[in-house]
């Protein structure tokens, strides 16, 4: 098949590796290059980087609305776009123009959790499981038909960061599914029952509130690494905490309790994994090696 690919983080460039192993991707498209690092250059992004080393036309138009990035896109004359993590949305006028549509790849068993942040917000929100949806794309939010879905189970001290790995290897194997078999697969509609929204996170969810559940506060951790990284002060210094389980421990609201436990509003989390400012992430072990724990953290 002649393909678009339309992508931009990390997540996606599984797919495109595996796209362009059996079909033609005919360009590629990606937010523009961002400025970055301490002098503010420009990078670009993941997708791009891979496409350009692969040798692909790469396109990073600020916007689809306009009728000339609509034509350019129709001229490709593409049997279907793919679209992972691309963000942007998708004018009519784009999604009508591959010969059999635009296929989504999408973080979530739909239409839980729709929208930015899919991986972040099952894990926070403590779900069993998630998985991947290829859905034939619409112009509403994640709200078109699903062709193939498929659940996995989430670790108990699974991260975001790893379950973005194995969502993304897996969304890599769904849509080269879905591409062999597309003319024979029935698009299932969404149920109306079940919509949830997974909101960008905001950084000004990453605070640790000890007074929280245990649980509550493992969540966070590990839905929030790697990034932005859960975070809280030791003895004044803001330390991110990356990797956490919940333990048996009774205290104050972070007071630690030995080791890298850490008492919250009920029950406790012990710390497996944390980074503080200016410095690499550590092990449990290696932490505690440089640094001696406060009587409590706030």
């Amino acid at each position: 098949m002649k393909v678009v690919f339309m992508g931009t983080p990390d997540f996606s460039v599984p797919v495109l590796d595996a796209l362009v192993a059996q079909h033609e991707v005919v360009a590629v498209y990606c937010q523009p290059p961002r400025p970055a690092g301490r002098g503010q250059a420009l990078r670009p992004s993941p997708v791009q980087a891979r496409a350009e080393a692969l040798g692909l036309p790469v396109r990073h138009p600020v916007s689809l609305k306009g009728a000339e990035a609509q034509a350019e896109f129709a001229a490709l004359g593409a049997d279907v776009a793919v679209v992972v993590a691309y963000g942007l949305i998708l004018p009519q006028a784009v999604l009508d123009a591959p010969r059999m549509g635009c296929l989504n790849i999408h973080a979530s068993l739909l239409p839980r959790w729709r929208g930015a942040a899919p991986i972040h917000r099952a894990i926070m929100a403590g779900d069993a499981e998630t998985g991947i949806c290829i859905m034939q794309m619409e112009a509403g939010l994640d709200t078109g038909p699903v062709l193939l879905r498929q659940a996995v189970a989430i670790g108990a001290e699974e991260t975001t960061g790893e379950l973005h790995d194995r969502l993304s290897a897996l969304g890599a194997e769904m849509i080269m599914q879905a591409l062999d078999r597309l003319p024979d697969l029935t698009p299932d509609a969404q149920p109306a029952e079940g919509v949830t929204y997974a909101a960008k996170i905001d950084k000004a969810e990453a605070r640790v509130d000890w007074t929280l559940p245990a649980v509550q506060v493992d969540r966070l951790i590990r839905g929030l690494s790697p990034f932005p990284g859960a975070w809280c002060l030791m003895g004044g210094e803001r330390v991110k905490l990356l990797r956490s389980r919940v333990v048996a421990g009774v205290g104050a609201a972070g007071q630690v309790l030995g080791g890298f436990t850490i008492a919250c509003g009920e029950g406790a989390v012990e710390i497996l994994a944390a980074q503080r400012e200016g410095k690499k992430a550590q092990s449990q072990a290696d932490f505690l090696r440089g640094v001696s724990l406060p009587e409590r953290f706030d």
